[in-house]
């Protein structure tokens, strides 16, 4: 899959003749089929609140059409009556509502050809575009509201692991900048949000291998050493920080004098994956 076709949309209604579990199960009609794959990222959607579902008001972040969650897709599969099941995972919940109209424009790009019926179709595809701001917006609307998607108990612990892996030169002003970044929860949160928590190198997932224990834990990399900075610098999470295990993060750093790439760490793996095949 490209970068383009990687990203979709989930509607979950207040109502559904489906038994669906938010962030674990999602039924849909399999003339869907071709929207959703293993691998994607999704955001869930909720319409409208209609009138006889005022009950439903309480289980929404907003009564107007919002997104209020994302996650990936890990597998899909036929239920017994013909339809689909998409099992999912890395489900994160915005603590607030990201309104699907803000300031007049829609946050989805919806094509001329399908202005008439766009909000009907239950499963949409986005654009990865689209999907950073809708994500970017829940993370500027409640900046803190993401606390719980990612577990506390081991955030001090994490960081001393983490800071102990970047490579820099002892005494240098950039060792300060190590200790700065490195400890900003903050991008850690937005790069979580972004780019999900499974190893970018070698496909890792901590949740999946360990189960909920193990649930939304990553280390968070940067793609260039905080020692080359030279000075302070604004990071973006969308293109500087990416998802590594511990493992991978730990050979990444494991020389002062030499930081790998991603890239090279991913041909290490496959030449080592080739040998053992």
């Amino acid at each position: 899959m490209s970068d383009e076709e990687q990203y979709v949309v989930l509607t979950e209604n207040d109502v559904s003749q489906w038994d669906d579990k938010t962030g674990e199960r999602y039924h849909f009609p399999k003339q869907y089929s071709k929207s959703i794959k293993p691998g994607m990222q999704f955001v869930y959607y909720k319409g409208r609140l209609k009138p006889e579902n005022k009950a439903f008001e309480g289980q929404r972040l907003s009564k107007s059409p919002h997104y209020f969650g994302i996650g990936r897709i890990v597998d899909v599969q036929p239920d017994k009556a013909g339809h689909l099941i998409a099992t999912l995972s890395d489900f994160q919940a915005f603590g607030e509502a990201v309104l699907a109209k803000n300031d007049g424009n829609y946050l989805e790009e919806i094509p001329e050809s399908k202005k008439s019926n766009y909000w009907r179709v239950s499963v949409r595809k986005i654009s990865k575009s689209v999907f950073d701001n809708i994500v970017l917006n829940a993370i500027t609307s409640a900046p803190l509201s993401l606390n719980d998607a990612f577990p506390k108990q081991d955030e001090k612990e994490n960081e001393k692991d983490e800071e102990s892996l970047v490579s820099y030169e002892e005494g240098k002003k950039s060792s300060k900048y190590v200790t700065v970044y490195e400890r900003n929860l903050k991008l850690k949160q937005q790069a979580k949000a972004l780019h999900g928590t499974t190893c970018l190198a070698c496909g890792f997932n901590f949740g999946e291998f360990y189960g909920e224990y193990g649930q939304d834990f990553i280390h968070i990399h940067h793609v260039l050493p905080v020692s080359l900075f030279g000075k302070s610098k604004r990071v973006d999470p969308k293109t500087d920080l990416v998802p590594v295990c511990a493992n991978c993060h730990s050979i990444i750093h494991r020389k002062k004098d030499r930081t790998l790439s991603i890239e090279e760490l991913k041909a290490m793996i496959a030449i080592k994956n080739k040998k053992a095949i």
